[in-house]
């Protein structure tokens, strides 16, 4: 039997919802990985290393006699050392393809997807056209690779970013939702967190603690410690605060997809805890901000 080849395999069957998706695979040096994209689409996100990324898409030769054809795209992903090290290259794998990861040094890869209806044109993403926003202020300060945020980059219902928080600071604060359909104000999407955590100066390996909680009768209620490689999913709920312990900064990939006609992220602050964002005006961000943002890494 072969054995399961991702650290962390989220699907929507897994999930008990209808869209989002995240698996991260550990390649050694000249290992390949092939995956079909069935009926997703899918961003192939290097978290340590490069790789070689081919995709093979079906298609419709342009023939008299229209026999079906199949046509490769390869894409050379730099990638980085580490997601703190640098914001990172990346790869658009489109629904009804298939692709092949090579890494001749070896690599951590994740792979975020959605069920979708459109295919569009597979694509890369360079790191230097990657939006690095500092959000909040304070002990409040983050930073934002928006990589595959809703305005940035063309898929049909994926949204992903990557968040940095130094540590002993708070990230998805105020506590915010989105798991309703409120034109204008809210957007209902399924939401996968995705966490790597910084070891401290000595190498010891640290934590965070990720809170969830319920915005409706018997929803989701949940406060857990976090390690590398650890995931939340939330299909519903008012979530926030990603807490970073002191001397441990921390790395999360938001995963987000959901049924809306349009491809939007519109949240709600929890109303407790709105007036925090009044407080930013004037402050200004950690000093520690922004983390490394130029691409390194070998292939």
């Amino acid at each position: 039997m072969t054995p399961h080849p991702y650290d962390t395999d989220v699907t929507p069957e897994q999930a008990g919802w209808a869209y989002s998706s995240l698996r991260v695979i550990t390649l050694p040096a000249g290992g390949a990985h092939t995956f079909p994209a069935g009926g997703s689409e899918w961003i192939v996100l290097p978290l340590s290393g490069g790789c070689t990324v081919t995709i093979a898409t079906t298609g419709t030769a342009p023939t008299s006699t229209a026999s079906p054809h199949t046509t490769p795209t390869t894409f050379e992903l730099r990638g980085r050392p580490s997601p703190f090290a640098a914001v990172t290259d990346f790869a658009y794998v489109p629904r009804d393809a298939t692709a092949t990861l090579t890494t001749p040094a070896g690599g951590r890869f994740a792979l975020a997807g959605a069920r979708c209806e459109r295919r569009l044109p597979a694509r890369y993403g360079p790191a230097e056209a990657v939006p690095v926003e500092l959000r909040g202020a304070g002990s409040c300060s983050r930073q934002v690779n928006n990589f595959a945020a809703a305005n940035v980059f063309a898929c049909d219902r994926l949204i992903a970013v990557e968040v940095l928080t130094p540590g002993g600071n708070w990230s998805s604060y105020p506590p915010h939702k989105h798991d309703e359909h409120h034109p204008g104000e809210e957007s209902e999407l399924e939401e996968i967190y995705y966490f790597e955590i910084a070891d401290g100066p000595a190498g010891t390996p640290g934590a965070g603690y990720q809170r969830v909680s319920p915005s409706r009768a018997g929803g989701t209620d949940v406060l857990a410690e976090v390690r590398t490689g650890d995931t939340v999913l939330i299909p519903d709920g008012w979530h926030g605060p990603s807490m970073a312990a002191p001397g441990h900064d921390m790395y999360y990939l938001n995963v987000m997809a959901g049924p809306g006609a349009e491809r939007e992220w519109l949240i709600r602050d929890h109303p407790d805890a709105a007036w925090i964002r009044d407080t930013w005006p004037g402050l200004a961000p950690d000093p520690r901000l922004p983390f490394p943002q130029h691409p390194g890494g070998d292939r």
